[in-house]
C-alpha cells in the first residue's frame, strides 16, 4: 500500500482527533514530564487505541501513526519511502522540522552536497552555508527486528517534536536541526517477532525469562527475511533494505547518525564514548563530537534516574556497522543500546521488573538528547563536516596508495560488481576508455580506477587496503587477557579488504591517473553477449566467475542441455578455455537455442562464444567422459534449529539471489528420517546437529549419499559429519596445539606427580587444560591455496581468500578416503587481513578448507570455514557453485 493510500485509509479526521484528545494518557505525560502538547497532533491512543509503551507497535500500526502525524502537520513532517523489504513491506523515513526547513528539503540536500565537496565549494562559500544551514540528525531504529522498543520511541520522538514545538529543548532542536527518523529498518523481522510474541501471551504477561514470551523460536526476529543481521550488511549491501537506506543517507549526508539498539535485559543503557579499538581512519573530532552528545545524555539520564554505561562493549573498528559506515563520509556516529524487556515485562537478575514502557522512554530520551546535542554544536558539526572533506582529499593526495586500480583482466564479473558497489557507496569510480600507464605499469581500456583524493577517499582506503591495524596498546592488552584466560575484547571481524573478498586483482599507485574515462554508476549492468551467434557446432562459456555461474543456473532452468569440462582445453584455432567451461552443443538442443542463450547472456552478463568446430587439440573433447553433462539438481538446505539462522540465511541467499537457483528449506529434524531421494544435494549450514540428528540422522544421510547424494557441510556443521561413529567424513577436529603441554595425569587420581616451577610461565603452562580447543578468533581474512587438478575445483583460481573465525581446525583427510582440495597457506602468510593469534596462525597453516570424500555413488563435501559468510565472499562463489552443480553432475 502506498503512503497516499494509507493516508486516504485513515478515517479519523483532525476534528475528531481534537475532540477525542480530552483524556490525556498517563504514559504520554510521563515520557517528558511537564510538557504541554498541542491537541491538534494525534496521540498513540487516538490513532492506535493504546498509549505509548502499552503495546509493541507492529509494522502496519507504525505506518498508520506516521501517516496520521503527516496528515495533522503536513508542513512540519514528511514521510518518504526508501525501499521495499523482501516480503514487500515499504521502508520509510520521516523528516521533522520547521515549516521552512521542510519546505526546503531539496535545498538542504543540495547545500549539504556542496558542503561535502570542497573541490566545488570554496572556504568562503562554505562559511556562508555553515552560518545558515541547519545540521541534520539521522536517527535509525530497529535494524534488528526483535529490538522492539526503538520503533515506538521513534514514533513518540516525532510526536513530541511536532506536538510541543515551543518546549525550550524542542525549540532549540527545531531552530538548529532537521531530524530524520527511520523508525523501522527491519519490518520483516519485527513482524515475525511481534506476531509470535502475542501468540504466546496468556491471561497475563509473564516476566519470567523461562517463559515462551522471552524465548523466541527459530529464526528469531533479529534478522530480515533472508535471516541477515543487517547491521553487518553496510559494506556488501546485499539486502534491499540496506541499499535503500544507503541511498537515502547519501542524499542528505546527515552530520550526526545514531543507530539505536537493544541488548540483554539485565544491562542498563549504553551510549558514546565507544569502546576500544577505534578505526584509525576515524578522526579525533568525530569521536569528540559524539562524546559531547554522550555527555548531554548523561545530564538527562541523571535527571531521570536512569543507569547507563559507556566505553565497555561496542567498539568503533569495523567500518560495516550502522554507526561506523557514516563516519567515512564525514558524520559523527554512534550506537545506543538499551536493556530489553523483549516483551511487556521482564524480571532482571536483581529482581527488578523492567517494563516495555521503561525501555521506550529511555530510547526516546536518548533520541531527544541526541537532537539537542547536535543543535548545541550546529556550526561546529557543519564546520567539522566540511573540514573532513578537505582533509580526506589532502590525505589522498599524499598517500602512497593514492589510486587503486582494478585491471579487470581476470574476474570480470567480480571486478564490475566491486566497481559498481563502490559507486553505490557514493565513491567516484572511473573506467578507462583508453589504454593508460600508472606508476610504470600498462593497463588496458576497461580497467577501473579510484582516486582517493576525493571526499570519500578515506572510505576507499579503509575498505581497499590490505590491512587496517588495531591500536598496538589494545592488541597487547588482548594478548595479556588471553594469556590469563580472561577472554579478549575484540567485538567483530578484524579484516575486510573488499578486493580480497571479491577475489579481484587490485593495484595501487601513488600518483594520479591521467586517462580518458567514464564515470561508473551504481546501476551499470555487466554487458553479456554472444560472439559468432550463427555458430554451426556449439557455444562455449568460459568458467571462472559468477556471471558464468548464473548462466549455468539459468540455462539449466530453461531446459538447455549443456556440459562442463573437467579440465582446461584448447580448440583447433588455439583458443583456450579454463576447466569447468560450459559446452552447449547445438545437436542436443532445440531450434530456439540461440534465442535462449542470447537472453540468458543479457540477463547474467556472461560472454558466450559460438564455435564452428569441435576439434580440440589439448584437453578433453566435447564427447569425452571428462566433459560431463550437467543436471538441474534439486537442492535442499537444513532450516530450523539447531541450524545457525545467519548461516542458513546467507547460504540460501547466495544460492538463490547471487547464483539464481531455487533451494528447498527442510526442517532440520526431518533430515533424520525423511525420504530424500528426490534431492541430489543437501546442504548443512553451520549449526550443532548432534542432538537434532544424531546416529539415526547420520545413518539416513549416509544411505542417501551412498545412493548418489551430495552432502555439503559448512563450518562447524562438520562437528557432526566428522563424528567417528557416523562415518560421513574421515577427518577430525583438532585440540589446541601447545608446545608446553599441561600435565595430563589421570584425572581420576586425587594426587599427581610433583612439579617444579621456576617461573610464572611454568605456572601459566600448568594452568592450561590439556584438552582444549584452539583460541576463538572473531573473524579475519585468510589466504588459501586450491588444488588445480581436481574436477571439483575446475576454473577456481589457485589462490583465494576465505573468512576464518571461531576455533574449529580440522585434520587433513587421508588419500585412501578422499582429497584435500583447498587448504590454508603457511603460517608466515596465512593471515591476509585482520588479526590472528600466533598459536592459531601456526596451527591453521596447511590445514584443509575444502575436503571431498566419495561415498558409494555420492560424496560428502566439507567446507571447514563457511564460503557464504555474510554473503560478501564473492570470490568463493565459483567454488561453491562447483560443489553444488559439478558435484551433482559427477554423482552417479
Amino acid at each position: 500500500m502506498s503512503a497516499k493510500q494509507i493516508i486516504k485509509a485513515i478515517s479519523v479526521s483532525v476534528v475528531a482527533i481534537t475532540a477525542s484528545f480530552n483524556a490525556s494518557a498517563a504514559n504520554t505525560e510521563a515520557m517528558w514530564p511537564g510538557t504541554a502538547y498541542n491537541q491538534q497532533i494525534p496521540t498513540f491512543k487516538q490513532v492506535l487505541g493504546y498509549d505509548v509503551g502499552e503495546r509493541i507497535t507492529n509494522y502496519n500500526d507504525m505506518r498508520r501513526y506516521l501517516s496520521a502525524l503527516e496528515q495533522a502537520a503536513p508542513d512540519r513532517i514528511k514521510v518518504f519511502k526508501y525501499a521495499n523489504s523482501w516480503e514487500g513491506r515499504e521502508l520509510v523515513y520521516a523528516v521533522v522540522g520547521t515549516a521552512e526547513h521542510i519546505r526546503s528539503l531539496e535545498t538542504l540536500a543540495n547545500n549539504t552536497q556542496a558542503l561535502a565537496d570542497p573541490r566545488i565549494t570554496s572556504e568562503k562559500e562554505a562559511k556562508s552555508l555553515i552560518k545558515n544551514l541547519p545540521t541534520s540528525v539521522w536517527l535509525q531504529y530497529a535494524v534488528h527486528g526483535n529490538e522492539i522498543s526503538s520503533t515506538d520511541a521513534a514514533l513518540f520522538t516525532a510526536y513530541h517534536l511536532l506536538a510541543a514545538p515551543n518546549d525550550a529543548v524542542n525549540s532549540k532542536i527545531l531552530d538548529n536541526t532537521v531530524v530524520f527518523i527511520d523508525p523501522l529498518q527491519n519490518p520483516d523481522g519485527r513482524e515475525r517477532f511481534v506476531t509470535r510474541y502475542y501468540a504466546t501471551v496468556g491471561l497475563e504477561h509473564s516476566a519470567d525469562r523461562l517463559s515462551a514470551e522471552h524465548n523466541e523460536p527459530w529464526p528469531r526476529g533479529r534478522t530480515n527475511h533472508y535471516l541477515f543481521d543487517m547491521n553487518r550488511d553496510w559494506l556488501a549491501l546485499t539486502q534491499p533494505e540496506s541499499k535503500g537506506k544507503v541511498a537515502a543517507i547519501n542524499k542528505y549526508k546527515p552530520q550526526v547518525v545514531v543507530d539505536i539498539h537493544e541488548m540483554g535485559g539485565d544491562q542498563s543503557y549504553y551510549f558514546a564514548p565507544a569502546a576500544q579499538p577505534f578505526n584509525p581512519h576515524m578522526t579525533k573530532t568525530q569521536i569528540a563530537n559524539m562524546d559531547a552528545i554522550g555527555q548531554n545524555h548523561a545530564k538527562y539520564f541523571d535527571e531521570f534516574g536512569f543507569d547507563y554505561f559507556t566505553r565497555e562493549i561496542f567498539d568503533a573498528f569495523y567500518p560495516g556497522y550502522g554507526d561506523s559506515w557514516p563516519v567515512f563520509y564525514g558524520a559523527s556516529a554512534s550506537t545506543y543500546e538499551v536493556g530489553s524487556a523483549r516483551g511487556h515485562v521482564f524480571e532482571k537478575n536483581t529482581g527488578e521488573l523492567l517494563t516495555y514502557f521503561n525501555t521506550v522512554k529511555r530510547q526516546f530520551v536518548a533520541s531527544i538528547s541526541t537532537a539537542e546535542g547536535a543543535a548545541n554544536q550546529r556550526e561546529k558539526l557543519l564546520g567539522d563536516f566540511y573540514q573532513y572533506q578537505i582533509d580526506a582529499i589532502d590525505s589522498g593526495k599524499k598517500s602512497k596508495e593514492r589510486v587503486y586500480i582494478l585491471p579487470n583482466q581476470s574476474n570480470r564479473e567480480g571486478t564490475h560488481k566491486l566497481a559498481t558497489l563502490m559507486a553505490e557507496h557514493g565513491v567516484e569510480v572511473k573506467q578507462a576508455t583508453e589504454d593508460f600507464k600508472a606508476c610504470g605499469v600498462k593497463y588496458k581500456a576497461g580497467s577501473y580506477f579510484i582516486d582517493t583524493a576525493q571526499p570519500r577517499g578515506v572510505f576507499v582506503r579503509t575498505t581497499f587496503t590490505d590491512q587496517v591495524d588495531m591500536a598496538e596498546a589494545f592488541v597487547k592488552e588482548q594478548e595479556r587477557r588471553r594469556a590469563r584466560n580472561l577472554g579478549d575484547e575484540i567485538y567483530d571481524v578484524t579484516g575486510w579488504s573488499l578486493p580480497m573478498m571479491f577475489n579481484v586483482d587490485s593495484d595501487s599507485c601513488g600518483k594520479a591517473v591521467s586517462a580518458d574515462s567514464k564515470a561508473v554508476q551504481a546501476n551499470d549492468t555487466l554487458l553479456g553477449k554472444v560472439n559468432n551467434p550463427e555458430a554451426s557446432v556449439a557455444y562455449i562459456v568460459a568458467w571462472g566467475d559468477t556471471a558464468a555461474a548464473r548462466f549455468l543456473t539459468a540455462a539449466l532452468q530453461a531446459g538447455v542441455k549443456l556440459k562442463s569440462a573437467d579440465q582446461a582445453f584448447v580448440l583447433g584455432d588455439k583458443t583456450s578455455y579454463p576447466a569447468g567451461s560450459l559446452v552447449i552443443e547445438k545437436r542436443l538442443n532445440d531450434k530456439d537455442l540461440l534465442t535462449k542463450i542470447s537472453q540468458i547472456a543479457e540477463q547474467t552478463g556472461a560472454i558466450v562464444d559460438g564455435v564452428d568446430s569441435s576439434w580440440v587439440i589439448e584437453g578433453p573433447s566435447f564427447g569425452s567422459n571428462k566433459t560431463v553433462p550437467m543436471v538441474a539438481p534439486k537442492v535442499a538446505i537444513a532450516w530450523d534449529a539447531p541450524t545457525s539462522e545467519l548461516s542458513a540465511g546467507s547460504t540460501r541467499f547466495v544460492i538463490e539471489r547471487q547464483l539464481g537457483y531455487p533451494v528447498t528449506a527442510i526442517r532440520t529434524p526431518m533430515l533424520a528420517w525423511a525420504d530424500l531421494s528426490d534431492y541430489q544435494v543437501v546442504i548443512l549450514p553451520e549449526g550443532n546437529y548432534e542432538q537434532a540428528l544424531g546416529k539415526s540422522g547420520a545413518a539416513n544421510l549416509k544411505s542417501w549419499v551412498e545412493a548418489g547424494g551430495v552432502l555439503i557441510a559448512l563450518g562447524n556443521a562438520n562437528r557432526f559429519t566428522t563424528n567417528a561413529d557416523y562415518g560421513l567424513l574421515d577427518v577430525k577436529r583438532e585440540q589446541a596445539y601447545r608446545e608446553d603441554k599441561a600435565d595430563s595425569s589421570d584425572d581420576k587420581s586425587s594426587t599427581v606427580a610433583g612439579q617444579l616451577f621456576a617461573s610464572r610461565d611454568d605456572l601459566k603452562a600448568a594452568s592450561i587444560e590439556p584438552h582444549t580447543s584452539p583460541d576463538y578468533v572473531a573473524g579475519l581474512l585468510a589466504n588459501v591455496e586450491v588444488d588445480q587438478e581436481h574436477w571439483l575445483t575446475a576454473g577456481v583460481d589457485k589462490d583465494l581468500v576465505a573468512v576464518a573465525y571461531g576455533n574449529d581446525i580440522y585434520t587433513p583427510i587421508k588419500l585412501n578416503s578422499g582429497k584435500n582440495l583447498a587448504w590454508f597457506t603457511g603460517k608466515d602468510d596465512v593471515l591476509a587481513s585482520g588479526y590472528l593469534w600466533q598459536q592459531n596462525k601456526a596451527q591453521l597453516a596447511y590445514k584443509p578448507l575444502l575436503v571431498h570424500q566419495p561415498q558409494g555413488k555420492g560424496m560428502v563435501i566439507g567446507f571447514t570455514q563457511s564460503p557464504t559468510y555474510r554473503a560478501y565472499l564473492e570470490g568463493m562463489n565459483v567454488l561453491l557453485t562447483n560443489t553444488i552443480f559439478r558435484a551433482a553432475a559427477h554423482a552417479q
